[in-house]
């Protein structure tokens, strides 16, 4: 291993080891002292790659946002399936990654962090994409008649919002039948009543 590859490999350590402090702790009272030890490095090597706990922080936040574009940018809906159902499915597809991926769930808590000011907002990146996702269902004419764009995409983003804050302390929040039931209580004021049945609401992709 070269020594650039080293120190890509350590800068990604570092970044994986903040996160699940930031999670666990809080930004802050999170200490490096405690994110170099659990990263295995030494304060100094911590220091040569961030040069303080914020810059630590932006570098965890950009990390998060580019895993949030690969799960909001693909795969695409299938062929012949619905705007909302592709919305259903990316829900799905997040809450399993925010399962999963301690550095996209510190990206996202660290987006309601009092104490400092996020770099990148990833819960204002997750409004965005829904709100676009809402606007293509609208297009398509998948939307139940008198349906606001604005509302119907405040409405889903305060609520996948609220799984994904609940889902810091209990993963049961993400879970497929969180998701699925919170869906099944959406959909009847979203689209017409004749085309709920249609949607998956556990998702038309397996995950």
């Amino acid at each position: 291993m070269t020594k650039q590859e080293r120190a890509v490999r350590t800068r990604g350590t570092l970044i994986r080891s903040a996160a699940e402090v930031f999670g666990r702790e809080g930004y802050s009272v999170a200490s490096l002292a405690a994110i170099s030890s659990l990263a295995g490095v030494s304060n100094g090597a911590l220091h040569f790659h961030f040069a303080s706990k914020a810059v630590l922080a932006d570098a965890v936040e950009a990390a998060a946002l580019a895993r949030l574009a690969e799960l909001v940018g693909g795969p695409l809906p299938a062929p012949g399936a619905g705007r909302v159902q592709h919305l259903v499915d990316v829900t799905h597809r997040l809450a399993g990654a925010l399962r999963a991926d301690p550095v996209l769930r510190a990206g996202f808590q660290l987006a309601g962090e009092s104490s400092r000011p996020p770099r990148h907002d990833l819960r204002g990146h997750w409004r965005a994409w829904v709100e676009e996702a809402v606007r293509g269902a609208e297009a398509a004419g998948e939307l139940r008649a008198g349906v606001a764009v604005r509302d119907a995409a405040a409405a889903v983003a305060a609520a996948t919002t609220g799984l994904e804050v609940l889902g810091a302390r209990d993963a049961e929040w993400l879970s497929a039948a969180a998701v699925a039931g919170l869906w099944r209580l959406l959909l009847p004021a979203l689209v017409p009543e004749a085309a709920v049945k249609g949607i998956e609401v556990a998702g038309a992709r397996p995950l």
